[in-house]
């Protein structure tokens, strides 16, 4: 997978767009770290593309959160636990 900075993004952009298609991804980073990345789509796969990155994303996002819950030990609380944290929850947003 090829890396590439802001600057060469913004100075060799057709070079980039050029050889996008072969590459498939393209990592962009700024300051030596990554922060965005380019990814070849067209239109016949463009739909199924964004659902794939987004169900990724969303699972991501789920494991961060259970890995959190882990660290945090509240992934052992109990049903009576987690319905109380939402009657006491539910009940300071009715005041």
């Amino acid at each position: 997978m090829k890396f590439l900075s802001v600057r060469d993004l913004k100075t060799k952009s057709s070079q980039v767009w050029a050889e996008l298609p072969e590459q498939k991804e393209m990592i962009v980073t700024s300051n030596g770290r990554p922060i965005a990345l380019l990814s070849s789509i067209d239109e016949n796969n463009l739909e199924q593309t964004l659902t794939a990155f987004r169900r990724a994303r969303a699972t991501h996002a789920l494991s961060s959160i259970q890995y959190d819950s882990i660290q945090k030990g509240t992934d052992k609380i109990s049903m009576d636990e987690i319905n109380a944290e939402i009657g006491a929850t539910r009940s300071k947003r009715k005041k």
